[in-house]
């Protein structure tokens, strides 16, 4: 390639004035430029380069991974080992047939010797969140009002 810019340079000369031989000249390098097979190295060892990077990080994921496999299953048993009952504040179980004092103060969040006063306002409570008319359960309001009316009757005064 380089040779043929040399002669079309010289055959210009004898064709074109000292300026334009000047601007031509310009684009003929010592050697800025390099050979075809001197960009197919330099590719070449890019390349490879590369592929060593992605070989190497590859080998360090999977190294990784087999380290901290064994971590995850100690991680997970630990998680296992803690009881779920203590982390949830709600009781969890469906009604009974016959309500008792016990269910009907848990349905209310009361004692079950609690007050009048503190059943009443803790139905209040409750069935401002779950009436019917607001959206709320026609079942679970008659489960919270049979709850109030069992502890009403058996409450103090």
């Amino acid at each position: 390639v380089r040779r043929g810019l040399q002669s079309a340079v010289t055959a210009s000369r004898s064709s074109m004035g000292s300026s334009e031989t000047l601007r031509y000249a310009e684009y003929i390098g010592s050697g800025a430029h390099g050979s075809s097979t001197d960009i197919d190295k330099t590719l070449g060892r890019t390349l490879i380069a590369v592929g060593l990077g992605v070989a190497a990080a590859a080998f360090a994921g999977r190294y990784t991974f087999q380290l901290l496999k064994p971590l995850g299953q100690v991680i997970i048993e630990t998680v296992n080992k803690i009881p779920n009952s203590g982390l949830s504040s709600y009781y969890r179980g469906g009604f009974e047939h016959k309500m008792s004092r016990r269910e009907a103060s848990l349905i209310l969040g009361v004692s079950p010797c609690a007050s009048n006063a503190k059943i009443r306002a803790a139905h209040r409570r409750i069935m401002i969140v779950n009436h019917p008319d607001k959206g709320g359960s026609p079942y679970l309001a008659t489960k919270i009002n049979e709850a109030k009316d069992l502890l009403d009757s058996t409450a103090k005064q």
